[in-house]
């Protein structure tokens, strides 16, 4: 699974349409409204390279209200189970 961060900056009077609109597209999994200096990130899970750009550029940059995007790529997920097992490496359980 590929995985892209987008951080998108839209018409300040349609955010919650402009994310309603970018969650139903296909690709994206999830859409937050966040603070900081751009209006929303949305999560985008593909399963071929190809396919990112379609979904970019090809659906959410062409949603009505959405002014510019800014895409990342991730290389590797890391949760707090992966981290926990990393520390644990060697050290017998404490218990």
């Amino acid at each position: 699974m590929i995985t892209a961060i987008v951080l998108i900056d839209c018409a300040t009077d349609s955010i919650p349409e402009v994310a309603e609109a970018l969650a139903d597209l296909p690709g994206v999994s999830e859409v937050y409204s966040v603070a900081g200096h751009v209006d929303l990130i949305a999560m985008v899970r593909v399963r071929e390279f190809e396919q990112i750009a379609k979904v970019i550029a090809g659906r959410i940059s062409k949603v009505s209200g959405v002014l510019n995007t800014e895409s990342h790529i991730a290389f590797r997920a890391y949760s707090q189970h992966d981290l926990e097992e990393a520390f644990a490496i060697g050290l017998a359980n404490a218990d």
